[in-house]
């Protein structure tokens, strides 16, 4: 995903738009950690939804301070289950392009592939 704003101005958390929430079964004010690709950077924070088709990443609060607008970011929630359920989980993927349209949204994880910075997608 791609950053499009930076909110210092506020006490925390990610908006993300509520149309990216949803493709990627997201809640609003579910923990998530963000992970940027640009800068190498790491935090945990909460997602606030944003306005549906607005295609907004914002970093609000003290996060405003480790990305800046364009940064790629990652967005990963965590779940506990029982080993059953984690036989069958199945982790859902969203890949936007640089405009944070969906591209492609998987229910499972492709180790082998490769994230092409240029064009926002997995390359196979």
């Amino acid at each position: 995903m791609r950053v499009t704003e930076a909110n210092l101005m506020y006490e925390g958390s990610i908006t993300i738009d509520l149309d990216l929430l949803e493709a990627a079964n997201l809640l609003p004010y579910e923990k998530v950690q963000v992970v940027n690709i640009t800068n190498g950077s790491r935090l945990e924070t909460y997602t606030i939804p944003g306005e549906r088709g607005s295609r907004v990443c914002c970093l609000n609060g003290a996060a405003a301070r480790l990305t800046q607008v364009d940064d790629r970011i990652i967005v990963i929630s965590y779940a506990e289950m029982t080993p059953e359920e984690a036989k069958e989980h199945k982790p859902r993927v969203v890949i936007v392009d640089e405009n944070n349209d969906p591209k492609q949204v998987l229910d499972y994880s492709q180790p082998s592939t490769k994230y092409n910075l240029e064009t926002g997608l997995l390359d196979y």
